[in-house]
């Protein structure tokens, strides 16, 4: 497929941010919806792009997830929002969990002023970030160091979860599917997420718009085993009454 200079353009401007909302680029290219809507299709058709509700992203596959690198430049502004919201909830003196992944990672990075927190991570980067408040216990999970992301999995860090009973348990997912499932693309790492909510009083999902309708291969859980989402945009309409079933109190980052 040979692309005319607009369609290179919304091609360069989805790369940058991961995912993007159709009105949010016909703004951005000072174009109609319609024209944008008839450049996504042809371009989705071709596999440049894959859509959503609402909205683009780059292509992904179902078995294997894009690189840290990728996914830590991804949406950056939107898990910022989203990581200051959490952070507002979390109230000084409790227990936490914080899972693998870039949003946790941002998560990390907003409680640095927060007083007698006790946090437990199976994320070295969770663990670096927080060092450098020094009125937060930080317990590092033991396990299988995975090297792309610093996330520790396995089968010793769900025994090493399991010692624990916390306040709140924070995971971020790669997927939520339209029937309500819960997905992502490591069997290790779905496994201590699942720990992770056993353990956990309250379970706190953070993610970005990208992530509803996402294709991703292993089920990890479904909607009615987590109390809050965190997101940046109103979820597609055909989720608002799969959170309301499963009792979910959705927050909005703005």
């Amino acid at each position: 497929m040979t692309l005319n200079p607009r369609q290179s353009e919304l091609l360069d401007e989805v790369r940058a941010q991961g995912s993007v909302m159709v009105e949010d680029l016909a703004d951005r290219l000072g174009v109609t919806l319609q024209t944008v809507r008839r450049d996504v299709k042809l371009l989705s058709e071709n596999g440049h792009l894959d859509r959503f509700h609402g909205g683009v992203r780059v292509p992904t596959s179902t078995t294997e997830n894009i690189t840290y690198q990728l996914r830590h430049q991804l949406n950056a502004q939107a898990k910022q929002r989203i990581a200051r919201r959490i952070a507002q909830d979390v109230p000084h003196g409790c227990s936490l969990i914080l899972d693998i992944g870039t949003t946790t990672e941002a998560v990390a990075r907003e409680l640095l002023r927060h007083k007698g927190l006790r946090v437990i991570t199976n994320n070295l980067n969770v663990a670096a970030i927080l060092c450098d408040n020094p009125d937060c216990e930080i317990i590092v999970a033991g396990g299988v160091l995975r090297a792309r992301d610093r996330g520790i999995v396995g089968e010793a860090t769900v025994d090493f979860i399991a010692q624990f009973k916390v306040d709140i348990g924070l995971i971020g997912i790669s997927s939520i599917e339209s029937d309500g499932t819960l997905r992502d693309f490591d069997y290790r790492e779905v496994t201590v997420a699942r720990a992770i909510i056993e353990h956990s009083r309250e379970v706190w999902l953070a993610a970005d718009h990208s992530k509803f309708g996402r294709p991703a291969m292993v089920e990890l859980a479904r909607l009615e085993h987590i109390d809050r989402l965190y997101t940046d945009k109103p979820p597609p309409a055909n989720y608002e009454r799969l959170l309301a079933d499963a009792g979910v109190t959705c927050f909005m980052a703005t």
